[in-house]
Protein backbone atom coordinates (compact mmCIF):
# COMPACT_ATOMS: atom_id res chain seq x y z
CA UNK A 1 0.00 0.00 0.00
CA UNK A 2 2.84 2.40 0.91
CA UNK A 3 4.65 1.48 -2.31
CA UNK A 4 1.57 2.35 -4.39
CA UNK A 5 1.16 5.62 -2.53
CA UNK A 6 4.84 6.46 -3.06
CA UNK A 7 4.59 5.63 -6.79
CA UNK A 8 1.48 7.78 -7.14
CA UNK A 9 3.16 10.74 -5.42
CA UNK A 10 6.17 10.52 -7.73
CA UNK A 11 4.11 10.00 -10.87
CA UNK A 12 2.20 13.27 -10.38
CA UNK A 13 -1.23 11.82 -9.55
CA UNK A 14 -3.23 13.92 -7.12
CA UNK A 15 -6.08 13.08 -4.73
CA UNK A 16 -7.10 10.02 -2.75
CA UNK A 17 -8.73 6.80 -3.81
CA UNK A 18 -12.21 5.87 -2.65
CA UNK A 19 -10.80 3.13 -0.40
CA UNK A 20 -8.46 5.58 1.34
CA UNK A 21 -11.33 7.99 1.99
CA UNK A 22 -13.54 5.20 3.33
CA UNK A 23 -10.80 4.05 5.71
CA UNK A 24 -10.41 7.58 7.07
CA UNK A 25 -14.20 7.94 7.52
CA UNK A 26 -14.30 4.57 9.28
CA UNK A 27 -11.53 5.60 11.69
CA UNK A 28 -13.30 8.90 12.47
CA UNK A 29 -16.54 7.00 13.08
CA UNK A 30 -14.87 4.60 15.51
CA UNK A 31 -13.25 7.48 17.42
CA UNK A 32 -16.60 9.31 17.62
CA UNK A 33 -18.32 6.16 18.92
CA UNK A 34 -15.75 5.97 21.71
CA UNK A 35 -15.74 9.68 22.61
CA UNK A 36 -19.50 10.42 22.55
CA UNK A 37 -20.54 8.26 25.55
CA UNK A 38 -17.62 9.64 27.58
CA UNK A 39 -18.70 13.20 26.75
CA UNK A 40 -22.33 12.54 27.70
CA UNK A 41 -21.24 11.07 31.04
CA UNK A 42 -19.19 14.18 31.82
CA UNK A 43 -22.14 16.41 30.97
CA UNK A 44 -24.36 14.53 33.43
CA UNK A 45 -21.69 14.77 36.13
CA UNK A 46 -21.48 18.53 35.58
CA UNK A 47 -25.25 18.93 35.88
CA UNK A 48 -25.24 16.84 39.06
CA UNK A 49 -22.39 18.91 40.53
CA UNK A 50 -24.43 22.04 39.89
CA UNK A 51 -27.42 20.55 41.73
CA UNK A 52 -25.20 19.55 44.68
CA UNK A 53 -23.83 23.07 44.84
CA UNK A 54 -27.36 24.52 44.78
CA UNK A 55 -28.39 22.24 47.66
CA UNK A 56 -25.38 23.23 49.78
CA UNK A 57 -25.91 26.93 49.05
CA UNK A 58 -29.60 26.64 49.98
CA UNK A 59 -28.60 25.05 53.29
CA UNK A 60 -26.35 28.08 53.93
CA UNK A 61 -29.28 30.40 53.17
CA UNK A 62 -31.55 28.43 55.53
CA UNK A 63 -28.97 28.51 58.31
CA UNK A 64 -28.55 32.25 57.80
CA UNK A 65 -32.33 32.69 58.13
CA UNK A 66 -32.33 30.50 61.25
CA UNK A 67 -29.82 32.77 63.01
CA UNK A 68 -32.32 35.64 62.75
CA UNK A 69 -35.61 33.89 63.55
CA UNK A 70 -34.48 30.79 65.51
CA UNK A 71 -36.84 28.63 63.38
CA UNK A 72 -36.80 27.32 59.82
CA UNK A 73 -40.60 27.56 59.32
CA UNK A 74 -40.68 31.00 57.66
CA UNK A 75 -37.36 30.68 55.87
CA UNK A 76 -38.90 29.71 52.51
CA UNK A 77 -40.01 33.30 51.99
CA UNK A 78 -37.14 35.00 53.81
CA UNK A 79 -34.81 37.37 52.07
CA UNK A 80 -31.90 34.99 52.69
CA UNK A 81 -33.56 32.36 50.49
CA UNK A 82 -35.32 34.51 47.89
CA UNK A 83 -32.19 36.55 47.15
CA UNK A 84 -29.81 33.59 47.13
CA UNK A 85 -29.96 33.33 43.33
CA UNK A 86 -31.19 29.73 43.51
CA UNK A 87 -34.47 28.88 41.80
CA UNK A 88 -36.91 27.38 44.30
CA UNK A 89 -39.26 24.74 42.89
CA UNK A 90 -39.62 21.07 42.09
CA UNK A 91 -38.50 20.98 38.46
CA UNK A 92 -35.15 20.08 36.94
CA UNK A 93 -32.48 22.60 37.94
CA UNK A 94 -34.52 23.78 40.94
CA UNK A 95 -34.36 23.31 44.71
CA UNK A 96 -37.33 22.35 46.90
CA UNK A 97 -37.39 23.27 50.59
CA UNK A 98 -39.42 21.57 53.34
CA UNK A 99 -38.78 23.58 56.52
CA UNK A 100 -39.83 22.60 60.04
CA UNK A 101 -39.33 24.41 63.33
CA UNK A 102 -35.89 22.91 63.99
CA UNK A 103 -35.43 20.71 60.93
CA UNK A 104 -35.45 20.95 57.16
CA UNK A 105 -35.16 18.95 53.97
CA UNK A 106 -33.59 20.42 50.84
CA UNK A 107 -34.00 18.54 47.55
CA UNK A 108 -32.05 19.79 44.53
CA UNK A 109 -33.02 18.25 41.20
CA UNK A 110 -30.34 18.07 38.54
CA UNK A 111 -30.94 18.85 34.85
CA UNK A 112 -30.13 15.17 34.26
CA UNK A 113 -32.97 14.09 36.58
CA UNK A 114 -30.96 13.01 39.64
CA UNK A 115 -32.18 14.34 42.98
CA UNK A 116 -29.81 15.31 45.80
CA UNK A 117 -31.30 15.56 49.29
CA UNK A 118 -29.89 17.15 52.43
CA UNK A 119 -31.90 16.41 55.57
CA UNK A 120 -31.36 18.01 58.95
CA UNK A 121 -33.51 16.22 61.53
CA UNK A 122 -34.47 17.78 64.85
CA UNK A 123 -31.99 15.46 66.54
CA UNK A 124 -29.18 13.60 64.87
CA UNK A 125 -26.74 14.09 62.07
CA UNK A 126 -27.33 15.77 58.73
CA UNK A 127 -27.68 13.23 55.91
CA UNK A 128 -26.96 13.60 52.20
CA UNK A 129 -28.57 11.18 49.75
CA UNK A 130 -29.02 10.95 45.99
CA UNK A 131 -31.57 9.01 43.95
CA UNK A 132 -29.81 7.62 40.88
CA UNK A 133 -27.07 5.63 42.61
CA UNK A 134 -24.09 4.80 40.44
CA UNK A 135 -25.11 7.34 37.80
CA UNK A 136 -23.57 10.74 37.07
CA UNK A 137 -22.16 12.26 40.26
CA UNK A 138 -24.19 9.98 42.53
CA UNK A 139 -21.96 7.25 44.00
CA UNK A 140 -23.19 3.68 44.26
CA UNK A 141 -23.54 4.06 48.05
CA UNK A 142 -26.19 6.75 47.56
CA UNK A 143 -24.42 9.07 50.02
CA UNK A 144 -22.64 12.14 48.77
Amino acid sequence: MLRKLSERIHSGERGFTLIELLVVILIIGILAAIALPAFLGQRQKGQDASAKSNARNMVSALESCFTTSQAYTNCSSSQDVTESGITVGTGNGEVAITPGATSYTVVAKSESGNSFTITKPTAGAITRRCTATGSGACPSSGNW
